[in-house]
């Protein structure tokens, strides 16, 4: 049956389940799972303040195939980095909020360990109710705040409407990637990414790249086109 999940998710790919050799769980066993994530989400938005709308498509465009649009470069970026995955490989969601991109993400890639930080108790108590009433069973929720976490402990760490990139907050983050890691920063325009990088005076090595968001930023009216980018920053 024909939906904006379930085409988007083919449309990035998901239906293969492998993305550079990373194993990831296919279409029809990721919708499901996003599907019970969605009514979640409409269930306790007003309550906890989550995200800016309630109505199903938009919630499936704009959050989880957003959030699901950069699995094929992180895998790429991963198994470039690490042709053996660690022990102790695991990925953050800074700032988690909602669950958006970790709990996408970690649905989608279920060999790999994810940890969700977030500041706010109440919070927490949803992303706790999202990985039970998952199975998410790679995927920890970590009340904390970002300046908080332990030096090199992760191997990636993704935000996604966090805070903006400045001088004390990209050296906070770099401080919890362990040597051979990077950060991956969800962000819109890139003339505005570039403004962001250039004021940072320690001038780390970045790269941008477009994402593809089925629905999103394809087959659109000039006023309605919106721009997904994922920067990818280097630890030095």
């Amino acid at each position: 049956m024909s939906s904006v999940l379930h085409d988007g998710l083919l449309a990035l790919g998901f239906g293969d389940g492998n993305f550079s050799g990373i194993q990831t769980r296919k279409a029809e066993e990721l919708e499901p799972i996003l599907e019970s994530y969605v009514s979640a989400l409409q269930e306790y938005n007003s309550k906890f303040d989550l995200i800016n709308t309630d109505e199903h498509d938009e919630i499936v465009i704009r959050h989880i195939l957003d959030s699901l649009a950069a699995v094929s470069e992180l895998c790429s970026q991963i198994s470039k980095r690490f042709p053996e995955i660690p022990d102790d490989f695991v990925i953050a969601d800074i700032g988690s909020g909602a669950g958006l991109p970790g709990i996408p993400l970690s649905a989608a890639l279920p060999t790999f360990k994810f940890v969700c930080v977030e500041r706010m108790t109440k919070r927490c108590g949803f992303l706790n109710h999202c990985k039970e009433l998952l199975n998410l069973q790679n995927v920890s929720v970590e009340e904390n705040q970002v300046e908080r976490l332990m030096q090199k402990r992760f191997a990636v760490a993704v935000f996604r409407a966090f805070r903006p990139l400045e001088k004390k907050m990209t050296k906070v983050l770099l401080r919890i990637l362990q040597d051979n890691g990077f950060l991956a920063a969800y962000k819109a325009r890139h003339d505005k990414i570039a403004e962001e990088m250039a004021a940072l005076p320690q001038n780390p090595s970045y790269s941008v790249v477009p994402l593809l968001v089925p629905f999103l930023t394809e087959n659109t009216g000039t006023e309605e086109e919106r721009e997904r980018n994922l920067v990818i920053i280097e630890k030095a």
